[in-house]
């Protein structure tokens, strides 16, 4: 028996067309899982596909979606379902970088990183949520939070506080939904290398592997198992829990 089948299951992941929302999806779909990429870039949303295609297991589709825009992600939905059928879990990833210390905050750059980062998770859930709750078989919402959320970290306080929102929103979301089976989860991670990483001052790499009691960047593999634990029937007892997952960053 395979105790990590999730053949039947619909996720959706948003911003899955690449970094650590791909990483998810290979892993939900090599166990078995039909995934809805929601992105913005076309060439990446098919590139993805074809790639999570080759894999086997289950099918991949991709979808135009802008979490900015409440009505892309309405649009977004009504197709996933159209194709689908109905969503049983939703990996609300998708998020920008955009650190400016303290000094250099302008309204423009604290409103964008939120927007994205806070404002997009919470409207994805409602068009989600309002769908699991009538469908009424509960659901699994997952939300790409990060360890700066609960650490201090130099010139990023519009980017930590964006996140720090999302971990409150799958709070209280969790105790919200509890009574319609649906439960909230956030994953803090730390050190990945990514789209956002790359364009990052290399020295603050060098710092970040130093500070992590594994000494080593979070591996893409590993997202695989991450990913279908938290959507599989073994992860129905937990909820509201904002989880590092940052090789001992958060501890050091």
């Amino acid at each position: 028996m395979n105790l990590f089948d999730l053949s039947g299951k619909v996720a959706v992941v948003t911003g899955g067309n690449g970094g650590l929302g791909l990483a998810m999806a290979r892993g939900l779909v090599k166990a078995g899982a039909d995934v809805a990429i929601w992105g913005r870039n076309a060439d990446k949303n098919r590139a993805a596909c074809e790639e999570l295609g080759a894999l086997g297991g289950g099918q991949a589709a991709a979808f135009s979606c802008d979490v900015l825009e409440d009505s892309q992600i309405a649009a977004a939905l009504a197709a996933t379902l159209d194709r689908f059928g109905k969503v049983d879990v939703c990996f609300a990833n998708a998020g920008v970088g955009g650190g400016r210390a303290l000094p250099e905050m302008t309204p423009q750059a604290w409103d964008d990183v939120m927007a994205i980062n806070a404002r997009g998770v919470a409207l994805t859930y409602r068009h989600v949520t309002a769908h699991m709750i009538e469908r009424g078989e509960g659901g699994k919402l997952l939300a790409t939070s990060s360890g700066q959320s609960i650490m201090g970290v130099n010139r990023s306080s519009n980017y930590a506080a964006s996140k720090a929102a999302v971990n409150g929103l799958t709070r209280g979301a969790a105790f919200e939904l509890a009574r319609h089976g649906i439960t909230a989860n956030a994953f803090l991670f730390g050190f990945y290398e990514t789209d956002m990483t790359e364009s990052a001052d290399p020295r603050f790499a060098e710092w970040m592997t130093k500070r992590i009691p594994l000494r080593r960047f979070g591996d893409h593999e590993g997202l695989e198992g991450l990913a279908v634990f938290f959507a599989s029937p073994h992860s129905d007892y937990i909820t509201g829990q904002c989880l590092p997952i940052d090789g001992g960053l958060s501890i050091s």
